[in-house]
């Protein structure tokens, strides 16, 4: 990202660049920004193109066009499937070491393959920005810079209260934070109370919870809560993910705990929040390293059976949380 911003900063621009990565946000807000710093909003000199098997001559007939009165020419290109073997991949690979300084190519895509030609063109004539989801701290210090511009202080405890809520996806971050300056208006300080009276649970929370009454054998609360996912229209199949994913984080927790390490070292090298960590490093406590494995194994035999058609997939994930597999 220093890349891409130290570009815009300087008006100095690569023959072309690629967005990619897990965080919608960035990906937005980056391709908005250069297409700014670009055009400067001349849409004369700016082309769209969106889609699998795009006509890759067309692009490059208006790559080679001079811009009109002005200095360069963008062409933005989005989910074109060209970095994962689409057709016209290999075509504009070999275009790109000529493309004119007047034109600016500019990729968003969902999915990328790095072993492919144009990954590699891009990365040797301009610049792949990976845009993944950010850690604890670096959302942190985004999120308090958004509340100090409207006047707004808050605690490092409260802040890890309201990403452990949140979650890690930077929309819906903004959207929690649009509500507390709305619910504290008149007043400076954002409070523990607030962030519970007002930020809604994500899924992540629920799964963390889940785990909780799995640990505690409330086997009633975790299906109930199994059924509020399932009510907010979450595939089952994310959710076997996400509570595969929070069994593997606790077998490390469990692992780097029992080499001596604190909440803050733990935190530090896994990128969690410190309160997060150290709810996990209490998950962990409740769990042997045996139970975890058979957790973490029970997880994968679950997926394995609704890939062949061996169980449906809700009722796999059920049969999971209530341990009937």
């Amino acid at each position: 990202m220093q890349t891409l911003n130290q570009d815009i900063k300087e008006h100095s621009f690569k023959p072309a660049y690629l967005l990619y990565g897990e965080e919608e946000f960035l990906k937005n807000s980056y391709k908005n920004r250069l297409r700014e710093a670009i055009t400067g909003g001349d849409t004369m000199n700016y082309n769209y193109f969106e889609g699998k098997n795009l006509d890759v001559q067309e692009i490059i007939g208006l790559a080679d066009t001079m811009p009109f009165f002005a200095e360069k020419r963008l062409i933005l290109i989005e989910d074109s499937g060209m970095f994962k073997g689409g057709s016209g991949g290999e075509a504009m690979a070999a275009y790109l070491p000529q493309v004119p300084d007047t034109t600016c190519l500019l990729f968003v895509e969902s999915e990328v393959d790095k072993r492919s030609k144009l990954y590699k063109a891009v990365k040797k004539y301009g610049y792949p920005a990976e845009l993944g989801r950010q850690d604890f701290n670096q959302l942190a210090r985004w999120a308090a810079g958004i509340l100090a511009k409207d006047g707004k202080k808050i605690t490092g405890r409260t802040m890890e209260l309201f990403l452990a809520k949140t979650g890690d996806d930077m929309e819906n971050i903004l959207s929690e934070l649009d509500k507390l300056v709305s619910y504290t208006l008149g007043r400076d300080v954002i409070t523990d109370q607030d962030v519970e009276d007002i930020c809604t649970t994500q899924v992540t929370s629920k799964i963390f919870d889940m785990i909780a009454a799995i640990s505690g054998r409330q086997t009633r609360k975790a299906m109930d809560l199994y059924e509020d996912l399932l009510t907010l229209k979450e595939p089952p199949m994310r959710i076997l993910f996400l509570i595969a994913r929070q069994f593997n984080q606790i077998l490390q927790v469990k692992e780097l705990a029992g080499r001596g390490m604190d909440k803050s070292a733990i935190a530090s090298r896994m990128k969690l929040a410190p309160y997060v960590a150290g709810k996990i490093m209490l998950q962990a406590k409740t769990f042997t390293k045996e139970q975890i494995l058979e957790y973490v194994t029970l997880c994968v035999d679950t997926e394995e059976a609704v890939k062949t058609g061996r169980l449906q997939d809700r009722l796999a994930v059920e049969l999971l949380i209530t341990k009937q597999y």
